[in-house]
């Protein structure tokens, strides 16, 4: 099945999101593998994931924070590693992911995700909600250095 994880709408009325499919999802050893499709324009907050993380571009092209990422390029980030915002190029971006432990990610740098859409003209809509399993909860508006009583 495939989820929408994030989206957003730009000043010209369009709507770019983020859709993903997960093929295996596994809780012991715990690990996820996902085919991750973003929209042209496609901004996605600076983040991070509970266990290390490969992504490999298999069409279009995305930049992570500053680093342009063509078809081929092979990302792998240790765990806890922060990176993007994720921008999609022009014709959109399909990645291949493996998330080895934890998936859930936790966000950080927020300023850097609001002048990441500010300077598309893109606003984020909430994020939509996803089908995880009973063993996991949704952690995406969790901010690095956040309290639990949002302070």
């Amino acid at each position: 099945t495939t989820q929408t994880l994030a989206a957003s709408v730009f000043t010209d009325g369009t709507t770019a999101y983020v859709r993903e499919k997960w093929f295996a999802f596994s809780a012991d050893p715990p690990y996820l593998s996902i085919y991750a499709e973003y929209d042209p324009g496609m901004v996605v907050r600076r983040h991070g994931h509970y266990c290390p993380h490969i992504v490999f571009v298999l069409e279009g092209s995305a930049t992570f924070g500053d680093r342009e990422c063509p078809v081929g390029t092979h990302i792998e980030l240790p765990y806890g590693a922060a990176f993007g915002p994720v921008v999609a190029g022009p014709d959109g971006v399909t990645f291949f992911e493996v998330m080895l432990g934890d998936p859930r990610s936790w966000g950080d740098q927020p300023e850097r995700f609001e002048a990441a859409l500010a300077a598309r003209g893109a606003t984020a809509l909430p994020d939509p909600p996803l089908e995880f399993p009973d063993w996991l909860t949704d952690l995406r508006q969790h901010w690095a250095g956040a309290t639990t009583d949002g302070e």
